[in-house]
């Protein structure tokens, strides 16, 4: 298996790739842009008469609006080229485009002008870089500009040569965007199932993979929910995977073979695809349908087999494609209440599970396979913990016990002795819990890792005069493997500013963002900026779980060390 750091440097460098791919396509429309411009200026001084001029002469309103044309085209082309980012415009330049066509067409002659094939440029560009509803709505827009600019142009128009004309370039435009909708469509596909197939760090656990899953079905089908029902085995609950929780989060409940029934209403290996009628008025318009793979072809599902579905969902469309299990049994569901979806949809989205889900079952094995050794480990941990770490401080514990019996209570070391003996009690007690909770194997939840972690800031102020605050934003969401690694994090950077400075003050803070766990440790600093400098222990712990870390000593009166972990 490769490592954490590797897969994360393939998967950032794959999407370099993916963009450097795109930006050389952005481009290359800009220089196409500027050709068509020279050539265009060209041609109204090589054969101005053919394209509408009187006499033969070259009009100063062809001039200016060829001429600002080119001069279009060529910032464009220069801020492309400076900035190194070819989409910095947006959608808008193209129908800029759309109204210098128009211009062109208007003023060389309306329905009788060599330039509306320009129309297709724009066409072709906005269609295959935005899919087809944008390609659509630049051909509409091109056939109103030719219409326009045709009867605009000239009184007498020949009604039969326009039609022609923007009957061609609704048409064939139609048939560009078409197939650019595909072209998208198919990279978004193609990259959603890279995506779920490099799922999270089996280390983290089955439930976040899901939950990574989810959220990426979900944004990629522009869907208000995406839902997921399974279990191991039918004597076992229902597991509920959602990721239309409040705040975007996954949310796992369990449920009884009679609360999951409304969610199994078909056949187990059936393929579904609902959407509501456009508006009550139209029933027509409602779609309904249900395939099995013993059907060849699409039928038609009974209205009353998913009313109470449609209710319990909210939705007004909806997909839904059963699990490809070699163990247990499951459905996962794609929900909108805007959105309308198709069967292409339904079709796409048991290619995904197909995909997915074997990594799933894969992660479900590794994660048993580390639990049991796991617990041979801890069980080794926690009898080298009593043998070798808790007995040699119930032994000093008992030593410093002696002394402090022998002194009167009136010698001036016999507060420090007393103070001494409630340290090792509080260490030996918190050591014992440690390792019960290390042979045990009990989870950590958040609330119990932050505990634990005020915990040992309390003991840092109480010993050491250094008072640290401990936050973390709400609703952090960390599971208990990496909430092990977290503690042992904090807890080490607590100890580097006991150790190595002098502030008698520092903050800690856990929170989420961008799929990451991002800690933030910092300190005053007292005695000004200090040398760049890297905690060993730290980074390789960070590195251990495929994160970075990166030192601030240039902000004046405080160091900070910021860790961002992938989950």
């Amino acid at each position: 298996m490769r490592g954490d750091s590797a897969l994360i440097a393939e998967r950032t460098n794959t999407s370099a790739a993916r963009q450097g791919g795109d930006a050389a396509g952005a481009s290359m429309v800009f220089v196409m842009r500027l050709v068509l411009a020279l050539t265009a200026i060209l041609t109204l001084f090589v054969a101005p008469g053919d394209l509408g001029n009187r006499h033969g002469q070259l009009s100063v309103l062809n001039a200016i609006i060829f001429g600002g044309y080119l001069l279009h085209s060529l910032t464009l082309l220069l801020a492309a080229r400076r900035h190194r980012n070819p989409f910095w415009h947006g959608k808008a330049v193209y129908w800029i485009d759309l109204g210098w066509y128009a211009l062109m067409v208007y003023c060389t002659g309306g329905g009788n002008s060599f330039f509306f094939p320009f129309f297709f440029f724009v066409i072709l560009t906005a269609s295959f870089q935005w899919g087809f509803d944008e390609g659509a709505r630049i051909t509409l827009g091109a056939t109103v500009a030719l219409t326009l600019a045709t009867w605009l142009a000239n009184s007498s128009i020949n009604h039969g040569h326009l039609l022609l004309r923007t009957a061609f370039v609704l048409a064939l435009g139609y048939m560009i965007a078409y197939w650019g909708g595909m072209g998208v469509a198919q990279r978004r596909r193609l990259r959603l199932l890279r995506d779920v197939s490099q799922l999270s760090n089996p280390r983290f656990g089955v439930e976040q993979s899901i939950a990574t899953m989810l959220q990426q079905t979900r944004d990629f089908y522009h869907a208000s929910n995406c839902l997921l029902l399974m279990r191991d085995g039918s004597d076992e609950l229902w597991q509920l995977h959602s990721s239309g929780a409040p705040g975007g989060r996954a949310s796992l409940s369990r449920l009884p073979e009679g609360a999951a029934a409304p969610l199994l209403v078909f056949a187990p290996q059936a393929l579904v695809q609902y959407a509501a009628a456009l508006h009550a008025r139209l029933p027509g318009t409602r779609e309904s349908r249900i395939r099995t793979p013993d059907d060849t072809r699409w039928r038609l599902l009974p209205p009353d087999t998913v009313e109470q579905l449609i209710d319990l969902l909210d939705a007004s469309s909806f997909v839904s494609a059963p699990l490809p299990l070699r163990k247990g049994e499951g459905r996962i569901y794609v929900v909108s209440q805007t959105h309308r979806f198709n069967r292409a949809d339904a079709v796409f989205l048991q290619q995904l599970a197909a995909q997915v889900f074997p990594v799933i079952e894969n992660i479900v094995l590794l994660d048993r396979l580390a639990s049991d050794a796991a617990f041979r480990e801890r069980q080794k941990i926690a009898r080298d913990l009593h043998d070798t770490t808790i007995q040699p401080y119930i032994g000093l514990r008992h030593g410093i016990a002696a002394v402090r019996q022998s002194l009167q209570s009136e010698h001036p070391v016999a507060a420090e002795l007393d103070k001494l003996l409630d340290m090792t009690t509080e260490v030996i007690g918190d050591m014992r819990q440690f390792a019960r909770n290390v042979r045990q194997g009990a989870a950590q939840t958040d609330a119990e890792l932050m505990v634990a972690l005020r915990r040992q800031a309390q003991q840092v102020q109480e010993f050491y005069d250094i008072q640290i605050t401990i936050q973390a934003e709400d609703g952090l969401t960390i599971s208990d493997r990496l909430a092990a690694e977290v503690f042992q994090i904090v807890n080490e950077g607590m100890h580097n500013i006991r150790k190595h400075t002098r502030a008698r003050t520092g903050s800690i803070s856990l929170s989420n963002a961008d799929g990451q766990l991002r800690i933030h440790i910092e300190n005053e600093n007292p005695d000004g900026p200090t040398a760049p400098f890297l905690p060993g222990s730290l980074a390789e712990r960070t590195a251990a779980l495929g994160g970075t870390i990166e030192i601030d000593c240039e902000t004046p009166g405080v160091t900070a060390v910021r860790i961002a972990i992938p989950v």
